[in-house]
């Protein structure tokens, strides 16, 4: 009997709980939208490592993110060539620079050397083969296309960083960082084009494969047991990745305030649907406590609510999630780093379900101990 009379009293009561509906998924849209960019901001700080298909990335010790890394010597890969195992072995730059564009477009970038070579693993998700075969040339360089405009530069165009002329041979896709603008260059190009990195052979990581049986695990400890004070720390791909998102998360103002914010927009998002559907279940007290004065006990009446919720909730949930498709399809439109994960979309929905569950319950108790002749009048 329960469930026949929720669903009436949803389809026949329903200009009642619409806004309930609404507010359900306004709600639900709120949380998923903030976390899909959360998810996304910081994912954007490892992009280095998320981009590039290396299985173990070689810094100095003590580095906390990647974009941090500092130099470490060139006579490291003779401990990572010694390995018989390692089967790649390759270099990846980090420089910065001061960029002007032919038409403008002044800015402070970061200079990102790859090795651009065929089958190389630096950005490799990135930067193809045939794309890559184009910085062989001396003095050219690759930006992501969502930066063009900032940079006032199309492919075909030179550019100055730090003064020196660049050629612009191809736009990326999928490198748009959170600490400014990447410009991809050669290895060597990238020794010409900042200082720093040109004063010596010193490089800020050295990227490797294991071949397919190696001892991957065995090998990285091997390499970060040295005898005497450490000139290098092996990280695995997935820990450098995972170092480089909590720093940013944690450490950094930017991830707390956006942290604060997601909490927020949960908090926001849970007493707009507990506000709405207790006003939703308190407008129908009178004919619950119809109900009661009919003979069906409390719990009967707590199993309609709980329908009715659930049903509200459902209904407003896949109302948010036609909208969260059409934000998602907005951020990939526009280059937005938002991921929308169905950990996300659960979560949210673990929130919303239960916060509707419990607000229906808490306006139901009035009747648990009233006379229905009372609430009828």
């Amino acid at each position: 009997m329960s469930v026949s009379i929720a669903r009436k009293t949803l389809v026949h009561e329903w200009r009642r709980f619409l806004p309930a509906i609404v507010a359900v998924g306004f709600s639900g849209v709120l949380m998923i939208v903030q976390g899909a960019l959360l998810l996304g901001i910081i994912g954007s700080n490892a992009l280095y490592v998320t981009q590039s298909s290396a299985q173990y990335w070689v810094g100095f010790p003590g580095t906390q993110s990647v974009d941090l890394g500092r130099p470490i010597s060139a006579s490291i890969a003779t401990s990572l060539y010694m390995e018989p195992n390692i089967s790649h072995v390759e270099r990846f730059l980090l420089g910065s620079g001061d960029w002007r564009g032919a038409r403008g477009g002044g800015t402070s970038i970061n200079i990102v050397g790859i090795d651009a070579r065929a089958r190389s693993i630096g950005l490799s998700s990135v930067v193809p083969a045939a794309m890559r075969s184009l910085l062989l040339q001396p003095g050219t360089a690759l930006v992501d296309a969502t930066d063009r405009h900032k940079l006032a530069v199309d492919v075909g165009d030179t550019a100055e960083i730090n003064g020196r002329r660049i050629h612009i041979v191809g736009l990326i896709e999928g490198l748009r960082g959170l600490g400014g603008v990447n410009v991809v260059t050669s290895i060597d190009t990238a020794r010409t084009l900042d200082n720093a990195l040109g004063a010596t052979d010193d490089v800020t990581y050295f990227l490797y494969t294991v071949t397919k049986f190696g001892p991957a695990d065995a090998i990285r400890d091997r390499l970060n047991s040295p005898a005497g004070i450490p000139r290098f720390h092996v990280w695995s791909a997935p820990e450098l990745a995972g170092m480089s998102i909590r720093y940013w998360l944690l450490e950094s103002g930017a991830g707390i305030a956006f942290i604060f914010a997601t909490i927020i927009a949960m908090l926001v998002g849970a007493l707009v649907t507990s506000q709405t559907l207790m006003a939703a279940v308190a407008g129908s007290i009178p004919q619950y406590a119809t109900l009661r004065a009919l003979g069906v006990s409390f719990k009967g009446l707590r199993a309609i609510v709980i329908e009715q919720a659930a049903w509200v909730g459902v209904l407003g949930l896949l109302v948010g999630a036609v909208f969260s498709t059409a934000a998602a399809l907005i951020a990939r439109i526009y280059s937005v780093p938002f991921e929308l994960r169905t950990s996300i979309i659960l979560a949210a929905s673990t929130v919303v379900l239960t916060v509707a569950f419990a607000a229906g319950l808490f306006a139901l108790r009035r009747l648990q101990h009233a006379d229905p002749a009372t609430l009828l009048r």
